[in-house]
C-alpha cells in the first residue's frame, strides 16, 4: 500500500492540503483548497495503515462511488475522488456548523422541536431514497442542517446502491452499522430495503423525545438480536404527557416487521407535518411492552427470521406515493367531483400503499375582512373539512391512508403548488370546467398548478353529456 501522502501544506490532484480537522475511527478529515473552486472543502481520507479495519478501505470505496452520483441541498456536494492506486480521498463541501450529536446534552427536547427536526431528516431521507440510496447509518452524528433550514446526511460508507455493487454485503458477513440504530432485518442481511432506514430514524425520535434508547445500549449481536423479537417500551410509560399521536408515529417507525412501518420517508414526513391527521392505532394507547408470550411466539417464528427477496428501492416508492385532490366544495359541479372521484379511485387501485389528500382552498378576499361564518352560521372551515370526508367516503380507504385539509389563501393556486412542495406530493388530480366566466377573464386554476407543478399532474374535466364517462385530461410530469 502506498505511503500516505496527506499532510499539512502538500497539493494533490490541484487540492492543497490545510489542518486535520477531525480523525475518526474509519477517516480523517482535511480542510482543503483549491484555486477553481470557491467554497469552503474537506477532503474525506480512509485510514489503510497496518492493522485498520478492512472494512474501513470497502466502506470508502462505497462512499467514492455513491457520493458523486448524489445531489441536492441533502446531500454535500462532491466535488472530486482519487484512487487507491495513488491517494484515496473525497472532497466534499464543508458544511458550516456542527452534527445533531452535540444536542444529546439537551435531551429530551420539546415535543415540538424535536418534530420540525425529524420531519426536516424525513425529507431529506426521501431525496436520498428518490436517487437510489439507503443510508444505512442514520443517527445523531451522521445529520447536519443547513443555514437554510435544510437536514444534510453525511457519511455514505455504509450505504447501498440500488444500481451499484454492494461491496460490503459481498465481502463482510457481519452486519456493519451503529447498533443503537440498526434495523432488525440489517442483523439478517437485509440491505436493500429503505424503511430500514425510518427504523433508524424511529430510534432517534424516541431517543430525542425521552431521553432514553428504545432497545438500550447493548452492542453486541447477541443484544442487538433480541430487537427480531422484542418491542421497545411505549414512550407513554416513560412520559405521562407523551403526545398519543407521537407515540403512532414513533413505534409505528420501530415496528419489527419492514411492512408495518411506514413505506416511505414522504409519507413518515407527512405525519410529522400533519399531526392533527395522524390516525390513532393500538399503538397510540400502549403503556407497556407486548406480553412475554407475545415475544416468544415471534421468536421461534422462523418466517420472520428468513431474508426477504430482493426489492427495488425505486419500485417501492413508486408504489407508495403521496397523492393530493383539489376539490371545490362550494362551487364545485357534482359531475366534476363525480369525475375527480373517479379517477382518483382508478389511481388508487393500482397503488395500495398510495396516500390521499383532499385539498380545499378556502379563497380569502383581498381587501375586505373575511368572515369565519357563512350566511347560516356555520363555520366555512369545518363544514369543507367534513365536505371533503364525504366526498372521500366512497373510496373506502383506511383512515391512516386519508387526510383532508382546508387551506385559506388568496390565490388558490399558489395555495395549491405550496401544498404539494412542502407535502412531497407526487401526484395532484385536479378538475378543470368547461366554461367558467372567473376562469375566461382570471385564468384557470388547474393551468397553472399543471404549468408550475413540481409533480405529475392529472387535469380532469366532466363529461360533456351525460352519462359519459369522465375524461382523465392529460398527465403533466
Amino acid at each position: 500500500m502506498p505511503k500516505p501522502l496527506v499532510t499539512s501544506g502538500a497539493v494533490i490532484d490541484g487540492y492543497t492540503i490545510g489542518e486535520c480537522v477531525h480523525a475518526g475511527g474509519m477517516a480523517t478529515l482535511w480542510a482543503v483548497t483549491h484555486p477553481d473552486i470557491d467554497k469552503p472543502l474537506l477532503m474525506k481520507v480512509p485510514r489503510v495503515s497496518e492493522g485498520e479495519d478492512p472494512a474501513a478501505i470497502v466502506s470508502f470505496e462505497m462512499e467514492m462511488m455513491i457520493l458523486p452520483r448524489l445531489a441536492g441541498p441533502h446531500v454535500p456536494a462532491c466535488f472530486g475522488t482519487g484512487d487507491f492506486a495513488h491517494q484515496a480521498y473525497a472532497v466534499i463541501e464543508r458544511i458550516p456548523g456542527t452534527t445533531l450529536y452535540k444536542r444529546l446534552p439537551d435531551l429530551p427536547l420539546p415535543y415540538e422541536e424535536a418534530r420540525v427536526l425529524v420531519s426536516k431528516i424525513a425529507a431529506a431521507l426521501a431525496d436520498l431514497h428518490r436517487q437510489n440510496v439507503i443510508h444505512h447509518d442514520i443517527k445523531p452524528s451522521s445529520i447536519m442542517f443547513r443555514d437554510s433550514g435544510e437536514a444534510v446526511l453525511i457519511d455514505y460508507g455504509l450505504s447501498h446502491h440500488d444500481h451499484l455493487p454492494d461491496l460490503l454485503q459481498e465481502e463482510f458477513r457481519l452486519p456493519y452499522g451503529t447498533a443503537p440504530y440498526m434495523a432488525p432485518e440489517r442483523l439478517l442481511g437485509v440491505r436493500d430495503d429503505p424503511r430500514s432506514d425510518l427504523f433508524s430514524l424511529g430510534v432517534l425520535l424516541y431517543f430525542f423525545t425521552t431521553g432514553e434508547r428504545p432497545f438500550g445500549e447493548g452492542e453486541t449481536l447477541r443484544a442487538m438480536r433480541r430487537r427480531l423479537w422484542r418491542d421497545p417500551h411505549p414512550p407513554r410509560g416513560l412520559r405521562a404527557d407523551y403526545p398519543p399521536w407521537l407515540q403512532e408515529v414513533v413505534l409505528r417507525c420501530l415496528e419489527i416487521e419492514p411492512v408495518r412501518r411506514y413505506p416511505t420517508a414522504s409519507q413518515l414526513a407527512f405525519d410529522l407535518a400533519h399531526p392533527d391527521q395522524v390516525r390513532l392505532t393500538a399503538r397510540s394507547e400502549r403503556m407497556k411492552r407486548d406480553a412475554w408470550s407475545v415475544a416468544w411466539r415471534r421468536r421461534f417464528n422462523q418466517d420472520a427470521m428468513r431474508p426477504r427477496a430482493r426489492s427495488d428501492v425505486a419500485e417501492q416508492i413508486a408504489s407508495s406515493p403521496i397523492l393530493a385532490v383539489a376539490l371545490d366544495t362550494v362551487e364545485g359541479e357534482a359531475e366534476l367531483n363525480e369525475a375527480l372521484r373517479v379517477t382518483t379511485e382508478r389511481i388508487l387501485a393500482t397503488l395500495p400503499s398510495a396516500r390521499l389528500a383532499c385539498v380545499n382552498v378556502l379563497k380569502l378576499n383581498r381587501i375586505a375582512i373575511d368572515k369565519t361564518l357563512d350566511e347560516q352560521g356555520s363555520n366555512k372551515h369545518i363544514d369543507r373539512l367534513v365536505a371533503l370526508r364525504h366526498w372521500a367516503t366512497p373510496l373506502k380507504l383506511d383512515e391512516g391512508r386519508l387526510s383532508v385539509h382546508v387551506l385559506e389563501a388568496v390565490d388558490p393556486a399558489t395555495a395549491l403548488l405550496e401544498f404539494a412542495e412542502m407535502n412531497s406530493v407526487d401526484h395532484v388530480i385536479i378538475g378543470a370546467r368547461q366554461n367558467s366566466f372567473r376562469r375566461t377573464w382570471l385564468g384557470s386554476v388547474s393551468s397553472k398548478v399543471a404549468a408550475e407543478a413540481t409533480c405529475s399532474v392529472t387535469v380532469v374535466r366532466p363529461p360533456r353529456m351525460a352519462p359519459a364517462k369522465p375524461d382523465a385530461g392529460v398527465v403533466w410530469g
